[in-house]
C-alpha cells in the first residue's frame, strides 16, 4: 500500500487551506434560508479559532471531544477543529436518547462535548451525575452557563483567538506533533443488540480515504456536492475526507424535509444517499404517474420500458441507435427530463451506500439518465472500500476496490475479508471483540457474504449473521428477498423477512406513509389515520398480490407464507431503524416476537 503524503488529517486540511484559500469550500443556509459561502481561507480561520479554544481549555493528544448534533456546516468545522487541536472526535447522533448518549460519552471518556442546542444540552443535564469525565460543554446555538460547565460557541472562539495571540506558532507546531497512528475518530456502531461498540479510526485512515478517492479521478474541484447525510456516520465522514483532499465545494444541510427543495437550489453535480431515499423518490414518481390518469400512466410505463432497453445497451458500453434512439428521445422529453430537473438538472451521478441497492431501482434511474454508483464499506474500514465508477460500473455489484484495498473470500463460508490503511485500530476497550473482527495479520472480517467476478466487481449476497437457516436446513438470504418485495409495489415501506430455525419464511411489512395516503384517496376510502388504513382488507389483498408475484420467482423454501402489516412505520425514534436507515433486525424481531410466533402456531400441517 502506498505511503501517506500527510502525517495527519489535520495536516491535510492545513494544506487544503494554504493551497486554495480563495476558492469556495462550504455553502450553508442561514436563519433566513439564504445560502451563504465560506472560502477555504474562511474555513481555516474559523477552525483555527475553535481549535485554539480547545487548546486553551487544555485538550491533549487523542483526548476525546464529542459532537451531539445534526448535519450542519458547523459540524464539519468543529470536527476539523478537534483534529487540529490534536483531539479525537466522538460522534453522537442527535437522535440518541439521553441514556445512550451518557453511555457513549462515559465509555469514550469524552472530555469536551459540543451540543447543537438547548434540547441536546438537556440530555447531558439530565445525566450530568454520570458524566464526571466531561469538563466542558459547548452549545452551538444556545448560550453558556450552568456554573461555567457550558460555553457558547462564540465564547470558545473568543477564547481561541486570545490563546492563538498569546501562543504564536503553537497551533501549527501542535499539528506537527500528530502521527498517522494517532486516534482521530471514535464512531459508535449502532448495533442491533446490546451496547454499541466504539470503532477507533486513525488519522491515517482518513488521509488514506481522501487520497484513494482522489486517485479514482471522478471527483474534482469543478464538482459541487450536496451533503445531507449524518456526519456522525462513517459515510458522512468519508465524504468530508474527500472534500478536504480534493477541494470539492460542498453545500451542507442535514434537514431531510429540505432535500428536494435544496437540490433545485444548490444544483449539485453529485449527491451521496442511502437506498431508502431512492425508494421514496421512485414510489413518489410512480404514484404521481398513476394519479395522472390511465393515459399518463401508460406513457410512463412505455417510457420506462424504452429506458430500460436503453440502459441495458449503455451498461454494455454502447449507445442506442435507430428507432430506439428516437423512442428514447421521446421518453426523455415526456418523462425523464422532469425527473432530472427535480435534482437540479446538473447531476452527474448519485453515490449509494450503507445498505444494498435494488438492481431494478438502479436501472430505473439509469433509464432516466441518472446514474447511481453503489459503493461498499463498513465503519470498521472507514466507510469506503469498494465503489462503482461513472466510467466503470456494474449494477447489482458494489464495484471494484479503491486503490490500496485488498480483498479475499473465505472458501469455507464466503465471508469477505478486506485489508487497507482504512481499517480500524480496533474496538474501544473491547480486546475480545477486536480479536474476533481482525485477523493477526490485519484483515477485517466484514461479516458479509459475497463473491468477486472475473472483472473484479464485488457482489454482496447477504450478511453472514443475517442468513436464515430454516428448520429444514435450507439457507435463505433475507435481504435479497426483501429487495424483490420492495420492488413489487410502491406501497411497501420497510420489510423484514423472518424464518431462522422455523419451518417456513414469514414477513413483517410497513406501508410507506405517503403511498398509503395516495392509495386511500384513489380508492375513495374514508380518510383515516395510518393504523386504520393498514387494517383495510383491500390493502391487504393488494399486498398479498405483490407477495404472490414475488413468490413465483423464489425457491419453495424461500417463499413468504405469512405476513403482517404493522400499524406504524419503522422509525429511528422507535428503535427499529439505525440512523442510516437500516432495520435493526434483532430489535424488531424481539419487539414483535408474539406476532411472529403466532405465524407458526399450529401452521405446520398447512404449509
Amino acid at each position: 500500500m502506498a505511503a501517506a503524503s500527510f502525517n495527519s488529517f489535520a495536516e491535510m486540511f492545513l494544506h487544503r487551506v494554504s493551497s486554495t484559500p480563495d476558492t469556495d469550500a462550504i455553502y450553508y443556509p442561514n436563519a433566513q434560508e439564504e445560502w451563504q459561502t465560506l472560502r477555504w481561507k474562511d474555513v481555516g480561520d474559523r477552525v483555527r479559532d475553535l481549535a485554539c479554544g480547545l487548546r486553551a481549555l487544555g485538550i491533549d493528544i487523542e483526548e476525546r471531544c464529542a459532537i451531539v448534533a445534526n448535519t450542519r456546516y458547523e459540524w464539519m468545522l468543529i470536527d476539523l477543529a478537534i483534529s487540529c487541536a490534536r483531539g479525537a472526535t466522538t460522534t453522537v447522533y442527535a437522535s440518541t436518547i439521553a441514556e445512550d448518549c451518557a453511555y457513549i460519552l462515559s465509555d469514550s471518556q469524552s472530555r469536551y462535548v459540543f451540543v447543537e442546542d438547548d434540547k441536546q444540552l438537556a440530555k447531558l443535564l439530565e445525566t450530568r451525575d454520570e458524566l464526571g469525565c466531561v469538563r466542558k460543554v459547548i452549545n452551538i446555538d444556545g448560550s453558556g452557563g450552568h456554573d461555567g460547565w457550558v460555553l457558547s460557541l462564540k465564547e470558545l472562539s473568543d477564547l481561541g483567538r486570545q490563546w492563538n495571540k498569546d501562543n504564536p506558532g503553537a497551533y501549527e507546531a501542535g499539528i506537527k506533533e500528530l502521527r498517522p497512528d494517532h486516534l482521530a475518530t471514535l464512531i459508535y456502531t449502532s448495533g442491533t443488540t446490546g451496547k454499541p461498540k466504539g470503532v477507533e479510526l486513525l488519522h491515517d485512515c482518513w488521509v488514506y480515504e481522501g487520497e484513494a478517492m482522489d486517485g479514482l479521478g471522478f471527483l474534482t474541484p469543478a464538482d459541487k456536492q450536496f451533503l445531507w447525510l449524518p456526519l456522525a456516520h462513517s459515510f458522512g465522514k468519508v465524504l468530508e475526507a474527500a472534500v478536504v483532499r480534493i477541494g470539492v465545494p460542498t453545500a451542507i444541510d442535514g434537514r431531510i424535509e429540505k432535500i428536494v427543495e435544496n437540490l433545485s437550489i444548490v444544483r449539485p453535480t453529485f449527491v451521496a444517499a442511502v437506498p431508502r431515499i431512492f425508494e421514496k423518490v421512485y414510489n413518489k414518481v410512480v404514484t404521481s404517474a398513476k394519479e395522472g390518469g390511465d393515459l399518463k400512466f401508460r406513457i410512463f410505463k412505455w417510457s420506462v420500458e424504452v429506458g430500460r432497453e436503453t440502459s441495458q445497451i449503455r451498461q454494455r458500453g454502447g449507445q442506442p441507435g435507430g428507432a430506439l434512439a428516437l423512442k428514447q428521445a421521446v421518453a426523455d422529453k415526456l418523462v425523464f427530463s422532469k425527473l432530472r430537473d427535480l435534482f437540479g438538472g446538473r447531476l452527474r451521478f448519485f453515490i449509494s451506500g450503507s445498505a444494498p441497492l435494488n438492481r431494478d431501482l438502479a436501472e430505473f434511474f439509469h433509464a432516466a439518465g441518472i446514474l447511481i454508483v453503489e459503493g461498499y464499506g463498513l465503519t470498521e474500514s472507514s466507510a469506503a472500500s469498494f465503489v462503482n465508477r461513472p466510467d466503470k460500473y456494474k449494477f447489482g455489484t458494489v464495484g471494484v476496490g479503491l486503490p490500496g484495498v485488498q480483498v479475499r473470500i473465505e472458501p469455507s463460508d464466503g465471508e469477505i475479508l478486506i485489508k487497507s490503511r482504512g481499517i480500524m485500530r480496533g474496538y474501544h476497550n473491547l480486546p475480545d471483540a477486536t480479536a474476533e473482527a481482525l485477523t493477526d495479520d490485519g484483515w477485517l472480517r466484514t461479516g458479509d457474504i459475497g463473491e468477486i467476478d472475473e472483472h473484479g466487481f464485488l457482489k454482496i449476497t447477504d450478511r453472514k449473521k443475517n442468513l436464515i437457516k430454516t428448520s429444514g436446513g435450507k439457507y435463505v438470504a433475507p435481504q435479497e428477498i426483501e429487495g424483490r418485495i420492495k420492488n413489487a409495489s410502491t406501497l411497501f415501506g420497510q420489510i423484514l423477512v423472518h424464518g431462522d430455525a422455523r419451518n417456513f419464511c414469514s414477513a413483517l411489512v410497513t406501508v410507506d406513509p405517503d403511498a398509503i395516503k395516495h392509495w386511500a384517496e384513489k380508492k375513495g376510502k374514508p380518510s383515516g389515520d395510518y393504523a386504520t388504513l393498514t387494517r383495510d382488507p383491500d390493502l391487504r389483498a393488494e399486498i398479498q398480490a405483490a407477495f404472490d408475484e414475488v413468490n413465483k420467482g423464489l425457491n419453495r423454501y424461500e417463499t413468504i407464507k405469512r405476513f403482517a402489516i404493522l400499524e406504524r412505520d419503522f422509525t429511528i425514534e422507535g428503535g427499529e431503524l439505525t440512523p442510516s436507515q437500516k432495520v435493526r433486525r434483532k430489535h424488531v424481531e424481539t419487539q414483535y416476537k408474539d406476532l411472529l410466533d403466532s405465524f407458526y402456531a399450529g401452521a405446520m400441517e398447512d404449509v
